[in-house]
This record gives structure tokens, sequence and C-alpha cells, in this order.
């Protein structure tokens, strides 16, 4: 990846190369000699609006450019001094050329300022601090006509003022047609400023992004995100800003772009640790006490050390010490571990620490001063990398929930097959248990009633009291007594009136029979929602009790029945015009009849009325809509 990387940037420098070469052919004359001669001072002398290169102390010698200034040989009282160093190039190859012509300087490095004066006439000076003009490395554009019709200037001369430390340096320059020279330095400023300058804006939005998911989620990963957008964006801005001077000093400026290169390099270890999963807490402390350390110490108001700038080269061998040690423990622990997150941002950390090295050379002019910074391309990677990483965190995220879900609904369908199991072994266990209570219930009440019946006819019939009509008699009640079972089992869905229908059906015939007038006025009543078959037939017996001592004892020719509803009450009301009874005495002789109404009546939560004189007999049943508590 690094290969490539570096063959793509010889791609860009070859086609530019090629463009100039064109333009050198043509309109544009590419100057890489100059005469030069310098001056030392204890400060920076002010700048004059024109200059006699004729007066100008010292002698010119001729120099290749790009060319890296000579450090002075004193050193100013205590003082750094000042070198000022002026180029001289004569423009012969522009003298007739028509139209405007401009001068494009790719780039000069010194802690001081620049000044272009043209035939003497200064055209141009720097506006920026010292520091700020060594750390924006600028490229400088002008015009060199002052009118389109005036001819260029046959003379320029280059003002560079500069302390001594760090050494300053200035690169070969263009002259020549307006057009050309500013589509080739829009290009160049394309490529090495305003693509650098939206990944890192998009960097830095992402980064808030992360922020504000972290405020919600709490997710270190989105912590740690923002933390190395802010970093990064923060160590790069003299590559993003313009000339101006900035609202911090100079030597804010310079503790900030160190510190942010530390704690990058320190979040980075963090991250990867989050990413691989292999604590080192002891090496995070020693680490985060060196950050610690070196910010304190680096502060400009501790005054621990005097110059920053002068500091600043012996920083950067601390702050690759350190993305050394974390360079290689993250490849290490990452390339052992399983998680390709890791591995992907410990190769991007790898071309940073690469790119920083190799632009750390080129500041120490070990190499081609001229060509492009590496490190906001290196920016770019990491941002990209760090758009990978959280894609792939969020996929990974969605992944999981979704397994989650799948394994969720697994479960549940687990679960409900389970329980619909359970529920069918407890459905037939009930049903098993509702037949035995039903047959239990049954044959309780065949042997009470029917059976009864039955062995008492037997015994009577035995005994020679009965006449055949009589016995005929106690069958009918038998059999309208195992009707009366039957009917029971009836499912009447809590409908009262359905099983007083049945009762009238079976009992009507033998009412007619004895010459009993059935007056029916029943009316619409509430639904009894704990009518079941037991309930029901525990009603039918009372009912079949007050109907059985109304032919046996009253002499009646006329049988009411009615129902009506109130406070929460069913009422079923059985009333006839016979000679009556009394009621007290009837209960007090112990007949079973009357006991076994009060009996059933119980078990059902209802109530028995019994009211009787001369005139008849009035039965009021009392049932609650509600079921009863047992």
């Amino acid at each position: 990846m690094l290969a490539r990387a570096v063959r793509l940037l010889l791609l860009w420098g070859g086609l530019l190369a090629c463009c100039t070469g064109a333009w050198a052919t043509t309109t544009v004359v590419h100057y890489t000699s100059a005469e030069m001669l310098r001056e030392e001072a204890a400060s920076f002398r002010p700048l004059a609006a024109t200059v006699d290169e004729a007066t100008l102390p010292g002698r010119w010698t001729q120099v290749e450019l790009p060319r890296v200034i000579d450090k002075p040989t004193a050193s100013g009282a205590g003082k750094l001094p000042v070198v000022t160093t002026w180029l001289r190039v004569r423009l012969d190859a522009l003298q007739g050329m028509k139209g405007p012509t401009h001068f494009y300087l790719i780039r000069w490095l010194a802690a001081g300022q620049i000044a272009v004066y043209a035939d003497g006439q200064l055209r141009y000076r720097s506006t920026g601090s010292a520091v700020w003009n060594l750390f924006n490395h600028p490229a400088l554009l002008l015009p060199l006509n002052l009118t389109a019709d005036s001819p260029p200037p046959r003379t320029l001369l280059i003002r560079l003022d500069s302390l001594s430390t760090p050494e300053a340096a200035i690169s070969s320059f263009y002259a020549g047609d307006s057009d050309s020279l500013v589509e080739m330095a829009a290009k160049r400023d394309w490529l090495a400023y305003q693509l650098p300058f939206m990944c890192s804006a998009a960097f830095l939005a992402v980064g808030f992004f992360s922020l504000a998911v972290w405020v919600v989620r709490r997710q270190p990963a989105n912590l740690y995100l923002f933390a190395i957008a802010l970093l990064s964006s923060t160590r790069r801005w003299h590559f993003q800003l313009g000339p101006e001077k900035l609202i911090v000093s100079d030597a804010w400026f310079i503790w900030l772009t160190l510190n942010a290169l530390m704690w990058q390099s320190l979040i980075t270890h963090y991250f990867l640790q989050f990413l691989h999963g292999r604590a080192m807490p002891r090496l995070s402390r020693v680490m985060l006490g060196m950050a610690v350390v070196f910010s304190v110490v680096t502060l400009p108001v501790t005054s621990v050390f005097p110059s920053l700038l002068a500091l600043r080269p012996h920083a950067h061998l601390l702050l690759i010490g350190m993305g050394t040690l974390v360079l290689l423990v993250g490849l290490w622990h990452s390339w052992r571990s399983r998680s390709l997150d890791a591995k992907m941002l410990s190769i991007a950390f790898l071309l940073n620490y690469v790119f920083g090295v190799y632009d750390w050379a080129r500041i120490k002019y070990v190499l081609d001063l001229e060509s492009y910074y590496l490190t906001p391309y290196a920016a770019m990677v990491l941002f990209a990398m760090f758009v990978v990483i959280m894609f792939r965190q969020y996929v990974g995220a969605l992944n999981g929930v979704e397994r989650l879900n799948t394994g969720l609904e697994e479960r549940l369908q687990s679960r409900e097959a389970e329980l619909a199991a359970s529920y069918d072994k407890l459905r037939q266990v009930e049903q098993r248990e509702t037949l035995s209570r039903e047959r239990q219930r049954l044959t309780q009440d065949m042997h009470d009633g029917l059976g009864s019946s039955l062995v008492s006819a037997l015994r009577v019939v035995e005994g020679g009291r009965l006449s055949e009509a009589d016995v005929a008699e106690v069958l009918k009640g038998c059999i309208d007594d195992l009707k009366l079972t039957i009917d029971s089992l009836e499912p009447v869905e809590a409908d009262l009136l359905l099983l007083l229908a049945t009762l009238r059906f079976r009992l009507g015939p033998r009412l007619a029979s004895a010459g009993v007038t059935l007056r029916w006025e029943i009316t619409d009543v509430p639904a009894l929602n704990w009518l079941d078959p037991r309930n029901a037939l525990h009603i039918l017996r009372i009912l079949q009790e007050a109907f059985a001592n109304i032919l046996k004892h009253t002499r009646a020719s006329e049988i009411r029945v009615a129902t009506s509803a109130a406070e929460g009450y069913v009422n079923v009301i059985i009333s006839d015009n016979g000679q009556g009874f009394d009621v007290a005495r009837a209960f007090a002789s112990g007949g079973k009849g009357l006991s076994n109404q009060q009996r059933r009546a119980q078990a059902i939560g209802a109530e028995i009325l019994l009211e009787s004189s001369g005139t008849g007999t009035l039965l009021t049943l009392r049932l609650a809509e509600k079921r009863p508590e047992p």
C-alpha cells in the first residue's frame, strides 16, 4: 500500500513536471539559479519601499536553487541573530513578452519574512508572523506587470529575513505568462492544500458526529475517533489556513501543534488497545505520564524553555520516539489478534508514521524541499481508514442485532412450542379430570336420585303394597329423573331460560296427564356465567322437587312459572293454587324433599324462599348473577 501511494505521488509529480517543462519551452521560464548576498544582524530590520541593489553591502555569488541558507557565524550578543538573504535574478528571457506576466515561488521556509522587489520597487511583503510563516510553508504567486500593457521588470530582488534556527530555505521559481502560471499554481495548490483541507474538514465533521453519538451511547470508539479527528486537524492547521496572523501567540501555536501530535499518538494507542483487546495498563500509564509531563513542561506560561522554536527539533525526536513505540506495540498486538479493524488502524498509523518521518527529513533538508509534504495525505488515509472502521462497527452492530433477534426468535419459537406441548398436556389432564368429576357427579346423582327411587319402589313392590298404577307412577318419576340428569349434560351457555325450557319439555306432559295447567310467564333475564352442567343439574333438581311436591301434596289445578331480575339476582318463581301447607312444620318434620332443595341451593350459592297459605304455595329460587365464591 505504501509503495502504491509513493508511485501515485511520483505520477502526480511527473505530470506536473511534464506540464512545467512544456510551459518552460513556451511562455514560462523556470529559474534554477540566482545571485545571492548575505547580511547578518541582531534583529529584523524594517523593509524599505525601494531598494538600490548597488548600495547593498557584500559580494554577490552565484548559487543553485533550491537553496538552504547557511547558518550565521556570529552569536549576536546573546540573541538569536537574524540572517537577511538577498537573491537577484535577471529576467532577460521575459523581455519583449506581450501581455501580463506572473512570478511563482513554489515554497520558502524561514522563521521570518519575505519581500519581493521588481526593478527596485516593493511588490510584495509577507504578513504573517515569523513562526507562522515557518509553519505555513506558503507558495508565492504575484503579478510582475503593473498594468496589462506594461513590460515585465528586468530584475527581481528577493529579500528573505530569518532567524538562524531553524535553517531557512528557498525553492526555485517560475516567471512568465500569467495564465500558465496561475493554472500551474492552482493545480499545485489543489493537490497540496485544498484536497487535504477538504478531507480534514470531513474528518473533523465525522469526529463531531462521533462525539454526539458518544454523548448518547457512551461507546469508547466514538470518543477516540472524535479526539483523533480534532487532534489531527489541530496539528495540521498550518497546512489549511492562510498567511494571516492567528489570534493565538506564536508560542501557544507551537505548543498546540507539538502537543496535538503527542496526544494523537497516545489516543491512537488507546484506540488500538480497544480494537485488539489486549490491555497494557503499565505501558499506558507510562505513556500518559510522558504526555502530561511534556504538555506541562512546554507550556508557554511555565517559561521552562526560553524559546519553543529552539526546542522544536528536540521535541520532534521525542514525538518520533513516542510514535515508534505506539507503532511497534500496536502492530505486534494487532497482528496477533483477530481484529481486522485493529490491523487496518495499525496500517494507517504506519503510513502516518512513515509520511511523518519523511516530512521531518524534508524540513531537515535531507530531501528535496520542493516536493509535496506527505503528512496531509496521511491524514486522508487515516480519515478513510476511520470511515471504514466505523462503517464496519456500524454494520457489525446491525449484524449483531440481527443475530440477537434471530436467536430470540428461535428461542421464542422453541418456548412457544414447549408451552403449546405443555398446554396440550394440561388440556388432556384437565379433560381427564373433568370427565372423572362428571362420572363421579353422575354416579353420585344417579345413586342419590334414580337409584334411591328404584330401590324404594323395589322394596314396596316386593312387599306387595303397591298397585300396578302406583308402580307405573314410580317408574315415570324415575324416567323423568333420568331424563333431567341427561338434560343437565347439554350445553346451556349460561342461558337459564334454555334450561327452564328443557324442564318444561320434560315435565309438561306429566303435568298435563295429571290435569294440572301450566302457565309459563318467562321474561328475559341476564346470563349466568357460572351455569355449568353440575350447577344446572342442581337447579333442575330443585325445580323438579317443587313440581313433585305440588303434584303429591297440594291438589293444585294450576302451576305458574315466572322469572325476574333485580339487585344482581335472577329469580325463578313457582306458584300454585293448591291447599298449601305449614312451612315450619314441614321443615321440622325432617322431610327429605325440602332438605334436599336447601342443600342443593347452598351448593350453588342460591337461596330458596318458601311461602304457603290456604290459597296456594309460592317458591322463589334466587340465583346470583355473578359466580358465587366457593
